[in-house]
């Protein structure tokens, strides 16, 4: 079967947090192992370089490591790369990086540097697209202050430059006016605390945060929740909730990282700017982390 026939993009892919050392030098080997763990826990894949992952923070070659160790460890079509970039040019260098290790697929940010309008963003996954590998594009207006609504995905879906799109606006509303305007693009939740709701939206995949903690569980949420099951999922998403919620603030990178530590994956620490979580912060993520685990959740 054709790979864009297989549609990689979809089900559970896990924005794969980065393992640092105490150094803040990238560990690679437990990368891979992560990568390994998520998939044997239940998830499709992984979703490399995104912002859980660091990616402004990595050299050139370390971007580029990141990429070939998670294809290395899980087959490069269980593989989204981040080809977030300040200009196209650079993220189109970054999306044919992956098309040559061996990726599925990409995730893309439209231009984030300056408040580009409708045609700059045009031009950018015109770029991209180009690479050849199918791309997702990922809507976040509020970190990159340029919102994909749904008549522009519109327009990138019937020129065939986009096809899904990672959504992070937290409006759910848009998952029924995607569908009337794009039938045919894929819906990905793209922040777990509306995991639920856009899942019964008709939401196809989840570019996933808190699996990297706990990957069973919220697979195995996931899957209830897009078979409409929601005698099994509702209990389990109120459960896991007060984690899920992190996944949409600022110190998202920081919660994750800690509930990774606490569930016995190495998470370690973040490289700046971001700092670590304060005391009142750690103390919030560490009880909700210690609730789920003490229930089973795994």
């Amino acid at each position: 079967m054709a790979l864009a026939e297989r549609k990689p993009w979809r089900g559970v892919m896990v924005a794969t947090a980065l393992p640092l050392r105490d150094d803040l030098s990238v560990d690679l080997d437990g990368y891979a192992d992560h990568c390994r763990w998520l998939v044997d826990n239940g998830c499709d894949g992984v979703v490399v370089n995104g912002s859980l992952g660091e990616y402004q923070t990595l050299t050139a070659e370390e971007r580029a490591a990141v990429v070939e160790t998670a294809v290395a460890a899980v087959g490069g079509a269980n593989v989204m790369a981040g080809a977030g970039a300040y200009g196209a040019a650079e993220s189109r260098r970054w999306a044919e990086q992956a098309r040559e290790a061996g990726c599925g697929s990409v995730l893309l940010l439209p231009p984030n540097a300056y408040r580009a309008d409708e045609r700059a963003v045009l031009a950018h996954y015109r770029e991209v697209a180009a690479a050849g590998l199918p791309v997702v594009a990922y809507n976040n207006p509020y970190d990159t202050k340029v919102d994909l609504a749904p008549a522009l995905l519109a327009r990138l879906h019937e020129e065939g430059l986009i096809v899904a799109v990672k959504e992070f606006s937290g409006d759910v509303r848009r998952a029924y006016e995607l569908a009337e305007l794009a039938p045919g693009l894929d819906l990905l939740i793209g922040a777990d605390d509306v995991l639920l709701e856009l899942a019964v939206a008709g939401a196809t995949g989840w570019v996933a945060g808190y699996p990297n903690a706990l990957p069973a569980s919220t697979s195995a949420l996931y899957r209830a929740a897009v078979a409409g099951d929601l005698a099994t999922a509702l209990p389990l998403y109120r459960t896991l909730h007060p984690l899920l919620r992190w996944d949409s603030k600022t110190e998202f990178v920081q919660a994750i990282k800690l509930s990774m530590d606490l569930a016995g994956r190495r998470g370690g620490p973040c490289r700046q700017p971001r700092q670590p979580l304060t005391g009142e912060q750690e103390a919030a993520v560490r009880a909700a982390t210690e609730k789920v685990l003490a229930e089973g959740l795994r």
